[in-house]
């Protein structure tokens, strides 16, 4: 590509990244804490790349302008090497970021993948409300590590996606991520008790229930997974934000 082609996928891909950062597309991508940076990098690629179009445009005019007070005394002949049009294909991933949200990881990635489920380092103080809204990677560090104690004599409600296993067994999930949806990794909650007799795969839920003593292992990784006794399940909407930030806290 010559530098004004350059200067104009620079643009564009500038204009892709505030776009994203503008909108809730940006958190299938990456944690809502980069948006700052992700929208800075937008800025300085609009910025540079209509440096970079001023620059050529004056240097092109220069050119000109130069070209026009000379008399020479002959034209030599040639032919002008024009840039191969296919290096604009470079740009149709850039229609496809704009145009197109790409789909959250989901049941797929999860059950091939060993959940991630970490020791935390401490536990907040829960409110004496109950059910106790709980992040489901709290609650299943709490009913793993710390043996539900903090759980106990409390109804808890936790949101998160249905995945099923191949023995049938359901699992409320949530995609843990360090910085991107590249590094994304599940935490797995079992799920037992009053479970709807119908359960779509991917399909998000918000499950009410208490805490018990029972665990099993995750066949990938052997992972601990916590159960969950449910008293009461529903259907809601995909967050806006349906990864999962707070596993490494």
């Amino acid at each position: 590509m010559n530098r004004q082609a350059q200067a104009a996928v620079m643009f564009l891909v500038g204009a892709a990244l505030l776009h994203a950062g503008t909108t809730d597309l940006y958190l299938r991508y990456v944690k809502a804490g980069l948006q700052p940076l992700l929208l800075a990098a937008g800025a300085v690629l609009i910025v540079s790349a209509l440096a970079t179009a001023w620059y050529e445009w004056r240097r092109a005019r220069s050119r000109k302008e130069a070209a026009q007070e000379a008399v020479p005394e002959t034209v030599p002949e040639g032919h002008v090497h024009r840039e191969p049009r296919i290096s604009w294909l470079l740009v149709l991933p850039l229609l496809a970021l704009i145009l197109i949200a790409p789909p959250a990881l989901g049941s797929y990635s999860a059950m091939r993948t060993g959940t991630a489920l970490q020791q935390p380092y401490g536990y907040n103080k829960l409110p004496k409300s109950d059910p106790i809204p709980l992040n489901l990677v709290d609650y299943a560090g709490r009913a793993v590590y710390d043996h539900g104690r903090s759980l106990a004599g409390h109804q808890v409600r936790i949101a998160g996606f249905v995945a099923v296993d191949s023995a049938g067994t359901p699992y409320l999930v949530r995609m843990a991520l360090n910085c991107c949806a590249a590094d994304a990794q599940p935490v797995k909650v079992a799920l037992t008790g009053k479970i709807p007799p119908v359960l779509r795969p991917d399909g998000w839920l918000q499950v009410t229930g208490t805490y018990i003593a029972r665990e099993t292992h995750d066949p990938v990784n052997n992972g601990p997974i916590p159960y969950l006794l449910v008293t009461e399940a529903k259907p809601i909407p995909t967050p806006a934000d349906p990864y999962d930030e707070t596993w490494n806290n």
